[in-house]
């Protein structure tokens, strides 16, 4: 089982790789950590919405291989932005807020490292740039821009279908 680039010195293989063919992973597009675990986490809430009880933190980080120390602040930034609820008490834990359907990766990524459209361009003054600087300034928008258009049509929902067992994958004796 592959681990991912982000965790590529963790100990703890990713078992939600595995929904990921290898060849799509080689050429993914680099996010940061963060954003990689709070996507685990909400794509494991998506595969739960029909649990009979909320999940716990010590569930998705079994299930997703993500460290315990980050899914708290994590789950707590989804929970700022509405994306996921907590229930209190002995039997609590967490569920999305809304229907997987509903959100997308761009929601979680902006959830947790802010709109992507708040990065602060280059301390370069317009007015300073060389003619090369403003025509990949252009380009890097354009590119930003695609990017965004791409998270905003992955579904939580879509994804976790994707990692439903197929049963194909049994072994038998």
């Amino acid at each position: 089982m592959r681990t991912s680039g982000l965790a590529a010195g963790a100990a703890q293989p990713r078992p939600s790789a595995a929904c990921i063919h290898a060849d799509e992973r080689d050429s993914a597009m680099r996010l940061s950590a963060k954003t990689e675990y709070a996507a685990l986490a909400a794509v494991e809430l998506a595969r739960r919405t029909d649990a009979p009880a909320p999940v716990r933190i010590r569930e998705i980080c079994a299930a997703q291989g993500v460290p315990p120390r980050f899914l708290v602040h994590i789950l707590l930034q989804l929970k700022a932005a509405g994306i996921v609820a907590s229930i209190r008490g002995a039997a609590g834990g967490y569920r999305l807020a809304k229907p997987a359907e509903e959100v997308t990766l761009h929601d979680i990524r902006d959830a947790v490292e802010g709109p992507a459209d708040a990065v602060a361009p280059l301390s370069v003054d317009m007015g300073k740039k060389s003619r090369t600087a403003a025509v990949l300034a252009v380009a890097w928008e354009k590119a930003a821009d695609a990017e965004a258009e791409a998270l905003a049509e992955i579904t939580l929902a879509s994804l976790a279908a994707r990692c439903k067992p197929t049963g194909d994958s049994m072994y038998y004796i």
